[in-house]
């Protein structure tokens, strides 16, 4: 959203996204973090599917629905125990590639 002349423009993020990536810096930081994206919306995903809220699944993990907040929001750097323990609660097996 920007105003214009007092007036308020909303723009689509997939807009946004497409000019914010003209930005050289702007679209090597977000490239970097295509990965951890990645992983965190399959982990979503996978979730969804099963039907299993992030407290039922941190219970399943021994953690706090927290710690699963905070990952799925991108907001938690996990270590590979902690998603050795994701993929077992999710019944899924951890396979890691680039």
């Amino acid at each position: 959203m920007k105003k214009n002349k007092g007036k308020i423009q909303w723009v689509s993020f997939k807009d946004h996204l497409a000019k914010m990536m003209r930005d050289p810096e702007f679209k090597k930081e977000y490239d970097d973090l295509e990965l951890e994206y990645a992983l965190i919306s399959a982990i979503i995903d996978q979730r969804n599917k099963k039907g299993v809220t992030q407290k039922k699944l941190a219970e399943k993990m021994g953690t706090k629905q927290s710690a699963i907040a905070r990952f799925e929001a991108g907001n938690a750097n996990p270590t590979l125990a902690f998603l050795k323990k994701l993929s077992r609660a999710l019944d899924l097996k951890l396979t890691v590639h680039e």
